[in-house]
């Protein structure tokens, strides 16, 4: 028999007792106590709890008592920080340090760059690759980030699709080509050197002249124009850095002159009046797309930055929102 049918049985049972005593008087019931008749539903309760167990209730002990002392936690000394002892160039031996307990990019990563460079595992071989069908070259040249700036998570993601179908086609033995390089970013460098060289001498660059000024742009690409290359040597890019390019080296003037020679020649590059846009503080006209544009109703009084002011105007302003004349 189940425990449920032992359950109905007992409450049956309970019911059938109360059923056949009799109803005691007021009296009675009052010298017993006071006990009431049980319903239906507290007799299955008091049957279903029948042969259970009480919960006992922890017995907590007094303040202080059972504490368990905390143990001193050993204080973890500092690892000591790796230090890259295999030579500029050449392979790293892993046999000299015993393998790291966790994985430390610094140590891992350290010195393949450099023996992968030198090992000329990037390069292209012209040679070679005059034997071969145009099917089986493979040529990219990376976009070229702008000087005055670092990679950002574009750039890396960027960088590692190139990479990967660069290293794709390197394995299935084709005459590979990945060109790193870096751009000038024209007017960007250009107002980054001119504020050094205002900091520095209180000089313009019409103050220098042409020629000293672009010796002032390579010398600030010098110092500063490396943090995009070690950037993506950290990435691991497999490019031919023996064809670095900057957009501002003989070879590529060279090229973007042959180029507008060209679209002059075919009637694409001609000279016409034509609105453009004028910077009061670079003195030299910029594209649409690094001019703010301000919507104005009508005529409207405006300061210019880094100008001298309107001698006409009691504050300096200058007059927007009017055609002074119409050709």
């Amino acid at each position: 028999m189940s425990e449920v049918d032992e359950t109905k049985l007992a409450a049956m049972s309970l019911e059938d007792k109360a059923a056949a005593a009799p109803a005691p008087a007021d009296g009675a019931a009052a010298a017993e106590g006071g006990e009431k008749k049980l319903s239906k539903n507290a007799l299955k309760k008091l049957a279903k709890n029948k042969g259970k167990k009480k919960k006992e209730k922890p017995q907590w002990g007094q303040p202080g008592e059972g504490k368990k002392k905390k143990e001193k936690k050993s204080i973890a000394l500092p690892k000591p920080e790796f230090v890259n002892t295999t030579p500029k160039g050449q392979k790293k031996d892993l046999s000299k340090e015993p393998m790291a307990e966790a994985y430390h990019p610094q140590a891992v990563e350290a010195a393949w760059q450099d023996w992968w460079e030198a090992s000329g595992f990037y390069s292209c071989d012209p040679k070679e690759a005059e034997g071969k069908s145009d099917d089986e070259k493979f040529v990219m040249v990376i976009p070229p980030p702008n000087v005055t700036g670092s990679l950002h998570l574009g750039h890396a993601l960027t960088a590692a699709v190139e990479d990967t179908l660069t290293r794709w086609h390197r394995m299935l033995g084709h005459s590979t080509l990945y060109v790193p390089g870096t751009d000038h970013a024209g007017i960007a460098t250009q107002s980054v050197v001119e504020k050094m060289i205002m900091k520095e001498s209180n000089l313009t660059r019409h103050d220098l002249g042409r020629d000293k000024f672009v010796e002032k742009v390579w010398e600030w690409k010098g110092e500063y124009g490396n943090r995009i290359t070690t950037q993506l040597r950290r990435l691991g890019s497999s490019v031919d850095w023996s064809r670095e390019r900057f957009t501002m080296d003989e070879m590529c003037s060279k090229a973007v002159i042959e180029a507008f020679n060209r679209f002059h020649e075919d009637g694409l590059l001609y000279r016409a009046e034509r609105l453009g846009n004028w910077s009061c503080a670079l003195k030299s006209a910029i594209s649409d797309i690094e001019v703010d544009y301000v919507d104005l109703e009508g005529r409207t009084f405006l300061e210019v930055k880094t100008h001298k002011g309107n001698p006409n105007d009691a504050k300096g302003r200058y007059e927007f929102g009017v055609l002074t004349s119409f050709a």
